[in-house]
């Protein structure tokens, strides 16, 4: 390798950025110039992981690149995963995708063999928020046959502290069958105390009031919400029951969608105190079931809630593929007519909802259509 090439790209950055001044740009070429100088770090990214495996050390690494030695660790193992995976090599070499995606598809790949093609073309169509919970998903899914179930019971743990406030930080782990239930009350929880602020005139961000039911619930004083979900909906193929729920084998599912993958005898202790719903799909699920009403029936609420056939991967935003605080959207609002139908209903995280009716009244579609 030529460094002196390396030292001309840096110089020639390093003009760009003296004769740089974005205020004077056109918006268009504004957004190109930051794709590209998006590109260029992706780029020297590459370097600094590729030459990362070779220096192997996390502290040399952390004083090289001004990071924390835990993202150091993270660019050394992403640099060896590089050695054994071709296309993600080629991927970050030629700059289309960032270290920060590389660093989450590496393990996956590592776990999970022939990943890294579906893992890569996510990372270039979706947004990082969705590559993360794909990369976890396909480690989740190979570890399920690992001993993950008996992993993830030592791995609970809580821990406290104050800040400079005086505030009171709790952080707990729970195992997933554990925490869903907890994380969907204290959620449903919220959603109404928010709702009462905005009919009282006195709304407050919907953190607090998260804030305020996990307060509730941790005080033991009485929660008010009224769920129209489940709080825990475990995923478990036929074949997984009828082998004694002993194991999980390819293309078969026992998990918590949107969560991950929980052991078949936790599903079956769940089960023997639970409501059961059979679920057919034929790559379509419900998508047949409308009905032109404001209520969504129960029906159309489980398949929305499982998620799109066969990964049944859960409730996320359509748009940034976020998790929190997701709520039921109109593709064709239902001012104009839209059917309460799983082909019209799609989750929305609060501020995509939001950006969406905006869009939508801007556009003059939120009043019935011409007769």
């Amino acid at each position: 390798m030529n460094a002196a090439l390396v030292d001309q790209a840096i110089e020639l950055l390093e003009k760009a950025n003296a004769e740089l001044e974005p205020e004077l740009l056109p918006a268009p070429v504004a957004r190109r110039v930051l794709k590209s100088y998006a590109r260029a770090k992706a780029l020297a990214e590459f370097g600094v992981a590729a030459l990362s495996r070779k220096v192997d050390d996390p502290l040399e690494v952390s004083r090289a690149t001004g990071t924390s030695v835990g993202r150091a660790k993270a660019v050394v193992a992403t640099g060896k995963a590089l050695a054994s995976s071709d296309e993600l090599n080629t991927a970050l070499q030629t700059g289309a995708i960032s270290l920060d995606q590389a660093a989450e598809i590496a393990p996956a790949a590592e776990s999970v063999p022939g990943s890294a093609p579906e893992l890569l073309r996510v990372a270039t169509e979706g947004s990082f928020q969705v590559l993360k919970e794909k990369a976890r998903r396909t480690m989740l899914e190979s570890e399920q046959h690992r001993g993950l179930a008996l992993r993830q019971r030592e791995a609970r743990r809580a821990s406290s502290h104050t800040d400079a406030l005086g505030m009171i930080h709790l952080h707990i782990a729970l195992e997933p069958h554990v925490g869903t239930p907890v994380v969907n009350r204290a959620e449903a929880e919220a959603s109404r105390r928010h709702r009462m602020a905005k009919r009282d005139d006195n709304p407050e961000p919907f953190e607090r009031h998260l804030a305020d039911a996990y307060a509730a619930m941790l005080s033991g004083s009485p929660v008010q919400a009224r769920p129209t979900r489940p709080e825990l909906v475990v995923l478990v193929s036929h074949e997984v029951a009828k082998r004694g729920w002993k194991d999980v084998r390819p293309g078969e599912v026992c998990k918590i969608p949107g969560v991950g993958p929980v052991s078949p005898q936790v599903a079956k202790e769940i089960a023997d105190d639970a409501f059961l719903s059979g679920v057919f799909y034929d790559g379509v699920d419900l998508r047949h079931f409308t009905r032109w009403s404001r209520a969504v029936p129960t029906p159309v609420r489980v398949a929305l809630e499982l998620g799109e056939p066969p990964e049944f991967d859960g409730v996320k935003c359509v748009d940034c593929g976020r998790r929190f605080r997701c709520e039921r959207d109109h593709v064709v609002p239902r001012a104009a007519r839209g059917p309460t139908s799983t082909g019209n209903l799609r989750y929305r995280c609060h501020e995509c909802h939001e950006a969406k009716t905006a869009r939508d009244r801007k556009a003059g579609r939120l009043k019935p259509p011409e007769p």
